[in-house]
């Protein structure tokens, strides 16, 4: 039983951090190292529990969280470059006389784009009620709701990915050492070196040696660093049945009549 009485307290927050990549964390106001549950969690204040603020109701934001960049995990570098973005994140109090005991859940979520100001970062806290937010089923269009590659659309993307080299970039524009080809436009690039390694966005343009990026990285790209291409699909019908012989997994009605048929007139 957690003590929290009078002078004296043996209360210890606890919070876990999981990227999307996998990376992960854990963290504890306590002043030494705590191991829960074969997870080791570090000294360090890097989020403040007075500044996780929680709301109730169904809202999809159910809270914010902010901290200091003071675990050198959480560098301001990652957070700029958005490898935060999106993360999964557990806090919980534990008695630290004895952490493997009964634990008292606070708040939980994933963390929405986070921001850097006054030498420490917030983010928006998105819970469970993000969920119903979300359609109850799909609504029809004529082009594809699947991303290729996806469990909906099947198509296996190994073979359907290249290395090349920048040879320099402006902005969103970066020139490749060799032409990448039309079916990368509407694909995704990653970046594999330097302060961009890991960074990813979708490709909106191909030409020549040249593709236009939908968003501009967040720190500069210098020539000589690599980038991966994954071929991209412009969610048609005619490309996923003629390009990626697929027409069986398409996730749209091309066929089905639009509101303009409301318009039409007999003998128009």
């Amino acid at each position: 039983m957690m003590i929290a009485q009078g002078g004296l307290t043996s209360l210890a927050f606890c919070w876990t951090l999981e990227r999307r990549d996998g990376a992960g964390l854990g963290l504890t106001s306590h002043d030494r190292a705590l191991v829960i549950g074969g997870t080791s969690f570090r000294p360090s204040p890097g989020i403040s529990p007075a500044a996780v603020r929680m709301r109730g109701g169904l809202e999809p934001q159910a809270g914010e969280v902010e901290g200091a960049l003071s675990d050198a995990a959480l560098s301001e570098r990652d957070l700029l470059a958005g490898r935060w973005d999106g993360a999964r994140v557990a806090l919980f109090a534990v008695d630290w006389t004895a952490p493997e005991g009964e634990q008292v859940a606070l708040a939980g979520g994933r963390l929405g784009p986070v921001s850097i100001k006054d030498g420490g970062f917030a983010a928006e806290l998105v819970g469970a009620a993000d969920a119903l937010s979300r359609p109850v089923c799909p609504e029809t269009s004529p082009e594809c709701r699947a991303e290729l590659g996806d469990p909906q659309c099947r198509v296996d993307l190994a073979g359907r990915r290249e290395i090349f080299v920048v040879a320099s970039a402006d902005g969103e524009r970066i020139e490749l050492d060799r032409p990448a080809g039309e079916r990368f436009g509407f694909g995704e690039a990653c970046l594999l070196d330097g302060d961009n390694a890991g960074w990813r966005s979708r490709v909106i343009a191909v030409g020549g040696t040249q593709v236009v990026l939908r968003d501009v990285p967040s720190f500069g790209v210098g020539a000589g660093c690599r980038v991966r291409l994954t071929e991209g699909c412009d969610k048609r019908f005619a490309t996923c049945r003629d390009r990626f012989a697929n027409a069986v997994n398409f996730r749209g009605e091309p066929h089905l009549p639009g509101t303009d048929l409301l318009t039409r007139y007999p003998g128009a």
